[in-house]
C-alpha cells in the first residue's frame, strides 16, 4: 500500500519539524507532505529540513484549500490527514491504516474524554456527533477531527464539495456517508497544540451554526425540514384552536403558521432534490 501523510500548517514553525520527523522515522518509506498555507514564518523551510515534500501557497487560503492542495499533490493510494501543530501522533497511523486494510474506506481518529481543547468545543462537538448520527443513522463517534485516513480516489471525488476553511472534515464525512462508502472510527487521543490555535473564539458561534446547517444540507435536508415544519402545523393548528374557542375564528396568525409550514416543507423537499444531483456523479 503506497500511503502519502498530508499536513495543512499555517505559521507551525514550533512544532512542524518535530512532526515530519517523528513520521519520517517510523514510516520512512511514506511520503509526507506539508501545505504551507501562506505562512509568514519558517514553517516551509523547517519542514522541508525534516524531510517533508512542500507544497506552497502564496497566501492564506484556509484549512480546507491547504488539504485538497495535499491531496492534489499525493502520489499513494491512501491519504492520511494530520495535523501539524503535534497534537495528533504518528504511533497512531498505523492503526487507522490497519482498518483501511480491512475495508474501509475512511476511517477517522474518534478523539477520546480529555482531548477537546476546551469545554465548550467539548460540547459543541457532541451536538454535532449526535446530530450527524441522526441524519445518518450510523454512529458518528468524531464528525470533526481532523486525523484521518482515506482512500485517494473516493477522497478525491469530493474534492468539488470541501469547503477551504476549517470545516472540511464534515464535509467529508458526511459526503462518504451519502455516498455509501465504509466509514469507521478508531479511538486516540490528541495532545495539546504546540503554538497558538489559528480558530478564533468569537467566530465559534457562526461556525457552529454553519456547520449544523452543513451536516443538513450535506445528508438529507429533509430530515432537518420536515420535523420543523411539522412543528409548526402543530403550533398553527394549537393557535386555530384557541382562537376559535376565544374568539370564534380563523386568524391571520394561523393562516401564517400554516403557511410557514408547507413552505419549510416545500424547502426541504427541493434541499433534498438539489443533494441527490450533488453526488450523482459519485454514485
Amino acid at each position: 500500500m503506497n500511503v502519502s501523510i498530508v499536513l495543512p500548517a499555517k505559521n507551525e514553525s514550533a512544532s512542524v519539524g518535530a512532526v515530519v520527523a517523528s513520521i519520517k522515522a517510523a514510516y520512512p518509506e511514506f511520503e509526507v507532505i506539508v501545505v504551507d498555507d501562506g505562512s509568514t514564518d519558517n514553517t516551509a523551510r523547517l519542514a522541508s529540513d525534516a524531510g517533508a515534500k512542500v507544497v506552497s501557497h502564496p497566501y492564506s487560503k484556509g484549512n480546507g484549500a491547504a488539504i485538497k492542495s495535499g491531496a492534489r499533490a499525493a502520489a499513494g493510494d491512501v491519504i492520511v490527514f494530520m495535523d501539524a501543530d503535534g497534537q495528533h501522533d504518528p504511533a497512531d497511523i498505523q492503526r487507522l491504516l490497519d482498518r483501511i486494510n480491512g475495508g474501509y474506506d475512511l476511517v477517522v481518529g474518534a478523539r477520546q474524554q480529555g482531548s477537546q481543547a476546551s469545554v465548550g468545543r467539548g460540547l459543541a462537538n457532541g451536538f454535532y456527533n449526535r446530530l450527524a448520527t441522526y441524519m445518518t443513522g450510523h454512529k458518528v463517534e468524531d464528525l470533526t477531527s481532523g486525523f484521518r485516513a482515506v482512500r485517494a480516489d473516493k477522497f478525491r471525488e469530493f474534492l468539488y464539495l470541501l469547503p477551504n476553511g476549517f470545516s472540511y472534515p464534515t464535509t467529508s464525512t458526511m459526503a462518504f456517508f451519502r455516498a455509501g462508502y465504509s466509514v469507521a472510527y478508531e479511538p486516540i487521543h490528541a495532545a495539546q497544540r504546540v503554538g497558538k490555535s489559528h480558530i478564533k473564539p468569537l467566530k465559534d458561534g457562526v461556525r457552529f451554526l454553519l456547520i449544523i446547517f452543513k451536516i443538513g444540507t450535506l445528508y438529507s435536508p429533509l430530515k432537518l425540514f420536515a420535523p420543523v415544519s411539522v412543528l409548526a402545523f402543530f403550533i398553527a393548528t394549537l393557535w386555530y384552536g384557541c382562537t376559535l374557542i376565544v374568539d370564534g375564528r380563523f386568524t391571520n396568525m394561523s393562516a401564517l403558521l400554516y403557511t410557514g409550514s408547507v413552505m419549510v416543507f416545500l424547502m426541504g423537499l427541493i434541499s433534498e432534490q438539489i443533494t441527490a444531483l450533488m453526488y450523482k456523479d459519485g454514485s
